[in-house]
C-alpha cells in the first residue's frame, strides 16, 4: 500500500452514458466531496466528511469549492501541428498543402519532434487534458518523441505513425511496405508499455493507395488489440475526391472496409457527412466516431450530428483536432460542441458535454474501464476547475441555482485560467 492523498472539493462524475439513460440517472454530484487516490488509482469517492474520518492518515488537498472532475480526454489530435495552430483560411485540402505538410516535414529532425512533443504536453496539461490520441508524422522519430515524453510524465496516450504514400509532397511519403514495417516495429516496441497504446494510423484514403490501406488492414488483423485511427467524411469536396480516387467504392467508408480497416477499435474522426449505409455499418461493427467541433467550424466542414449518433448508441468521443482545431482547450471544445448542436436544433446539457470530454471519449477509445470516470479502480487522472476564474464567469456563476448552472459559464467561457489543478497517474502536475 502506498501513500494516500485525499482531494476535497465539489465532485462531479457522469458514470454512464447520458445519451442512453438520461443525464439525471448517471450524473453524481457532491457539493462537499472527496476523491481518495493511492498508487495512481482512485480508491474511493464520496462525501468529504466520511472519507476524512475513514482515512485520517491521508495527505489532504482541499480545493474548497473547486470542482473535481475526471481529466479531459482528447480523442483526436495532431501534435505535429502544434506550432501552426490557428493558421488563416483555406478548406481542408488546401489547408493541408499550405500549412500542415510543410510543418510536418520538419519532424524529420528528431530534436524538433522532441521539442514540439514537450511543448504539446505542457499546453495540454495546462488545459486539463490528461489523455490524448494523436496522429504523428510519417517519421518514426515523431512517434518515438511523443511516446518518450508521455512515458516521462506517466501519461496515458494513444498515437501512431501517420502513413501516406500518395497525394503528399516528396519527403512526406512512405510506401505500403515501409508503412507496414515501421508501424509494426513501433507497435512492438511501445504498445502496452506503461500507459502507452499504439494506433495504426493511415491518414485518410486520399493519401494512401489501396495497397497501403490493405497493408494497414493486414497489420490491424495481426494486432486487433490496437486501435486504428483515420479521418472520414470531413468535407464535401474531400468526399468527391474520394469518389474519384475509388470509383468502385460504395461510399467513403467502403474505402476502409474493403481493406480491413473497419471494425471495433476503429476511430473515425469527423464523420460529418455520413450516408445511411455508413451509419448502419459503423453501428453494426461497434466502431467509434470522434467529434471535432472547433476544427469543423474553423475550416468550414459542417455540423456533426452529436445527439442523433450518440442517442443511437454509437461510441462518440470529443476532440480538439489541433491544429485544424483552433484550441488546445477541451472546455472550448465542449462549448463548440454545444454551439454546433444548437445549429442542429438540439441543446446539449452540461452533463452531455462533460461526458463527451471524459467518459464518452474513454468509451470511444474502449478504455472506459480505466479512465474517464470518478469511480474506485479508475486511474487517477483528474482536473480541478475554478468555476469563477474570470470576472465575467464569476458574476454569472454567482447567480446559479445549482451546480449545472454554475458549471455552464465555465464550459462556454472558460480557458486554461479555469484549470486550478491537474493530476496525472495520481500525481499533481
Amino acid at each position: 500500500m502506498g501513500e494516500m492523498t485525499l482531494l476535497l472539493g465539489q465532485t462531479l462524475s457522469v458514470n454512464g452514458d447520458p445519451f442512453a439513460a438520461g443525464w439525471e440517472a448517471v450524473a453524481q454530484v457532491e457539493s462537499r466531496g472527496g476523491v481518495l487516490i493511492e498508487d495512481g488509482l482512485i480508491r474511493s469517492v464520496g462525501p468529504a466528511d466520511e472519507l476524512s474520518a475513514a482515512h485520517p492518515e491521508a495527505e489532504l488537498r482541499d480545493y474548497g469549492d473547486g470542482l473535481i472532475l475526471p481529466g479531459f480526454i482528447d480523442a483526436h489530435a495532431h501534435f505535429p501541428q502544434t506550432a501552426m495552430i490557428a493558421s488563416w483560411g483555406k478548406r481542408l485540402i488546401d489547408w493541408l498543402n499550405t500549412y500542415t505538410f510543410p510543418e510536418e516535414m520538419r519532424f524529420a529532425d528528431p530534436a524538433y519532434a522532441a521539442e514540439i512533443a514537450k511543448r504539446y504536453f505542457d499546453l495540454t496539461a495546462a488545459h486539463g487534458t490528461t489523455t490524448m490520441v494523436s496522429f504523428c508524422t510519417i517519421h518514426p522519430a515523431s512517434v518515438e518523441a511523443f511516446f518518450a515524453e508521455a512515458e516521462a510524465r506517466g501519461q496515458r496516450v494513444v498515437a501512431g505513425k501517420t502513413c501516406m504514400d500518395r497525394n503528399a509532397p516528396e519527403g512526406l511519403r512512405d510506401t505500403a511496405q515501409s508503412a507496414y514495417d515501421d508501424s509494426k516495429a513501433l507497435l512492438e516496441t511501445w504498445h502496452g508499455r506503461g500507459r502507452i497504446s499504439y494506433a495504426i494510423t493511415p491518414r485518410f484514403s486520399p493519401t494512401s493507395t489501396p495497397e497501403q490501406l490493405s497493408a494497414m488492414g493486414a497489420l490491424w488483423a495481426e494486432h486487433p488489440e490496437c486501435l486504428m485511427q483515420t479521418h472520414l467524411s470531413e468535407q464535401t469536396d474531400e468526399i468527391a475526391w474520394v469518389k474519384e480516387l475509388f470509383p468502385t467504392a460504395r461510399d467513403y467508408l467502403d474505402t476502409y472496409e474493403a481493406h480491413g480497416l473497419l471494425g471495433p477499435g476503429g476511430l473515425y474522426g469527423h464523420a460529418i457527412h455520413l450516408e445511411a449505409r455508413e451509419i448502419d455499418r459503423l453501428k453494426e461493427v461497434d466502431a467509434s466516431l470522434v467529434h471535432c467541433p472547433t476544427s469543423n467550424t474553423f475550416i468550414g466542414s459542417g455540423l456533426f450530428d452529436t445527439m442523433g449518433l450518440a442517442s443511437w448508441g454509437l461510441r462518440v468521443g470529443l476532440a480538439t483536432d489541433t491544429g485544424g482545431g483552433s484550441s488546445f482547450s477541451m472546455l472550448r471544445t465542449m462549448a463548440a460542441a454545444y454551439e454546433i448542436a444548437q445549429l442542429r436544433g438540439e441543446a446539449l446539457h452540461p452533463a452531455h458535454l462533460i461526458w463527451l470530454a471524459t467518459g464518452g471519449s474513454a468509451r470511444a477509445l474502449r478504455m472506459e474501464d480505466r479512465i474517464g470516470r470518478l469511480m474506485p479502480g479508475m486511474e487517477a487522472d483528474l482536473v480541478v476547475l475554478d468555476l469563477a476564474s474570470t470576472p465575467a464567469i464569476a458574476q454569472r456563476a454567482a447567480e446559479a441555482d445549482d451546480l449545472w448552472e454554475a458549471l455552464f459559464p465555465t464550459i462556454m467561457m472558460g480557458d486554461d485560467r479555469a484549470v486550478r489543478a491537474v493530476w496525472i497517474n495520481g500525481r499533481a502536475t
